[in-house]
């Protein structure tokens, strides 16, 4: 009988998985990817859940930045405790669209213990870097060491920045801090 490798396994997986329609959308709408197996994002976790947390292989399928798929399940299999902050930054300069710095930033990033200080230092950059801390701030947003005031400033100022990439995500941040601070 055949054994294949953790990463084969993987692919092997996206492969059975593919959904040819979802990836032609994501093609003509403009995906950098080569590779597009047009999974969606519960295929992708469940693909996560049967592989477990597994620091190695997310690095690998982090560094396999051709595959749409591989880049979306990276930080849902990292584990927490064997990331950097280093390393977690320049993931985030990796990431090559909106789509996987959500997921960094939903799947990963704010279960980090030093996830609030990436939010200063990302909102420091350029506009994908902002985008990133902006998105990483909204799933802070409800901790008790959330930094309401700074992170509404930095929503308002970005917001009066118009860039499209940021314009929309600014805008939820500092409604939901709005909402936070003053409740119905």
């Amino acid at each position: 009988m055949e054994r294949f490798n953790d990463m084969q396994q993987i692919k092997r997986h996206f492969f059975a998985m593919r959904n040819g329609i979802v990836a032609d959308v994501l093609r003509k709408a403009g995906s950098p990817f080569r590779i597009i197996f047009g999974l969606t994002q519960p295929q992708i976790t469940e693909v996560a859940n049967a592989t477990g947390k597994n620091a190695e292989l997310a690095r690998r399928l982090w560094d396999n930045k051709t595959t749409r798929c591989s880049m979306l399940l990276a930080p849902m299999i990292m584990p927490e405790d064997a990331i950097e902050k280093a390393e977690a930054l320049q993931w985030c300069a990796d990431a090559p669209v909106a789509e996987v710095t959500d997921v960094l930033c939903h799947r990963l990033l704010c279960r980090l213990p030093y996830a609030s200080e990436m939010v200063e230092l990302l909102a420091e950059g350029d506009v994908s870097a902002r985008y990133t801390s902006l998105r990483l701030a909204l799933n802070l947003v409800r901790r008790p060491d959330a930094r309401l005031d700074g992170w509404e400033r930095m929503a308002r100022d970005e917001e009066v920045r118009g860039e499209a990439m940021t314009r929309m995500v600014a805008h939820q941040l500092a409604d939901e801090i709005d909402f936070i601070k003053n409740p119905i």
